[in-house]
């Protein structure tokens, strides 16, 4: 049901960008009087689709292969490498007969929608849902450290104080993009009462994607919020009601809520006795039940969540903020690719994309993830590479400048070595997540 689930919201989440940054394309197209042939949520490779209807000069349809869409532009080679009207003159309705600042705001079309879609998304999500975050306070359990966060250093007790001589306002802060996208992180703690402070070694980032083990964590005070809606009712079945206080499994005391994970990981298919308060008792219940094989109970933990909430204004500044992080992120983490400072194993395809959705259907979530993949799809169709919209950009400027456009053979030839490139990238994307999520390597 898992795989069911997140393959929709990704379908969902995919048309929206699809619909949105090809409209770009079309409407600036006919804006400038550019003829539009085809309108396509999804590829019909080989021909095949799963619906079309022509209205007026445009043919609009769905493909049957979901890795994206497109529009046909009359008169512009793209990846239908379509160049049969090379052999007539221009006509005024064709992409090519326009000046070059027309052509250029065409192909720049899509990447704004999607821009302006990201920081909609954001501000929209920030307006309706607010802000829900773990506050600071809860930081003052400390930290639970695990292998690799030792060898820099911490120790389980240790309390993070500032990172990078910031102080924290969310307990999700001390673990931010800056631990894989950033060279010098520092984290100020308070041990034993004394205050030091841990520096990350500059290869850190590679250890932390390549270690299968998390870096660190916080010791969480949790209750349990539902037992209803879960595929094992072990829980349930078990007597374990909303709002129990769980302070022990198999006599082990379990304070925070990552003691509860890893004592059912080490109990998987197996009967337990779980030690519960409730309604403010101070002797604790036993209860028994079992843990499935995935070390799941059944059961929503309940923790100390603050939250805010923004007038619009103030709404779409934060959510320009985090168009604007999204896409900063982005440029950060391929550079780091790039130079080597990341694996190249962090390159995702659609099924890393796809995983990253939540397991359960959730609006906020879904609605969080579509705003960062309108960013990314922005910030990646920029790219100066032929066949995506930033190549056709480059040979635009490159013609401003000459003023003489290329030919249609070195225009077919880009966009042959563009879609090569492009994928080449997916394929090796594609081994990626077949390792990571099939085989587990």
């Amino acid at each position: 049901m898992e795989v069911w689930v997140k393959a929709g919201e990704f379908l969902l989440a995919i048309s929206i960008l699809v619909i949105v940054h090809e409209f770009g394309h079309y409407i600036a197209s006919r804006l400038f009087g550019i003829r539009v042939e085809k309108f396509f949520l999804f590829f019909d490779a080989g021909g095949y689709k799963l619906f079309s209807k022509k209205i007026g000069e445009t043919t609009y349809g769905i493909g049957w292969l979901p890795l994206g869409g497109y529009v046909k532009i009359s008169g512009m080679i793209d990846e239908s490498m379509d160049k049969d009207y090379a052999k007539s003159a221009p006509q005024d309705y064709e992409f090519r007969s326009k000046p070059a600042w027309q052509r250029l705001i065409v192909m720049l079309a899509g990447i704004f929608m999607n821009v302006i879609l990201g920081i909609l998304i954001f501000t929209f999500h920030t307006f309706h849902y607010g802000e829900e975050y773990l506050p600071v306070s809860d930081l003052n359990n400390g930290i639970i450290a695990h292998s690799l966060a030792k060898e820099v250093g911490f120790k389980t007790g240790d309390v993070i104080l500032k990172m990078n001589g910031d102080k924290l306002k969310k307990a999700s802060d001390i673990i931010s993009p800056s631990l894989l996208l950033d060279d010098n992180v520092n984290y100020e703690i308070r041990r034993d009462g004394q205050e030091q402070t841990i520096h990350l070694p500059k290869d850190f980032a590679r250890k932390i994607i390549d270690s299968p083990d998390s870096f660190l964590e916080l010791r969480q005070k949790f209750a349990v919020e539902t037992v209803d809606g879960f595929p094992t009712n072990n829980a349930k079945e078990a007597g374990l009601k909303a709002s129990d206080s769980i302070v022990a499994v198999n006599g082990m005391a379990t304070p925070f809520f990552g003691d509860i994970t890893r004592v059912f990981s080490q109990n998987k298919n197996k009967e337990v006795e779980i030690s519960v308060k409730r309604n403010g008792q101070s002797t604790p219940i036993a209860i028994h039940g079992k843990i499935d094989a995935e070390g799941h109970f059944g059961f929503a933990a309940k923790f100390n969540f603050a939250s805010e909430t923004y007038d619009l204004p103030n709404s779409f500044r934060i959510g320009s903020k985090r168009a604007w992080h999204a896409v900063a992120d982005n440029v950060k983490g391929l550079w780091r690719m790039i130079t080597g400072a990341l694996p190249a194993k962090s390159l995702h395809s659609l099924i890393g994309i796809a995983n990253a959705f939540p397991s359960t259907w959730n609006w906020s979530g879904f609605w969080m993830l579509t705003g960062l993949l309108s960013m990314v799809l922005a910030f990646m169709n920029l790219l100066p590479i032929p066949a995506l919209d930033g190549g056709h950009v480059i040979f635009l400027l490159v013609e401003m400048v000459r003023r003489k456009p290329a030919s249609i053979r070195v225009l077919e030839i880009s966009q042959i070595v563009g879609m090569s490139i492009l994928f080449l990238l997916m394929a090796f994307a594609l081994y990626n997540d077949v390792s990571q999520y099939i085989f587990r390597r």
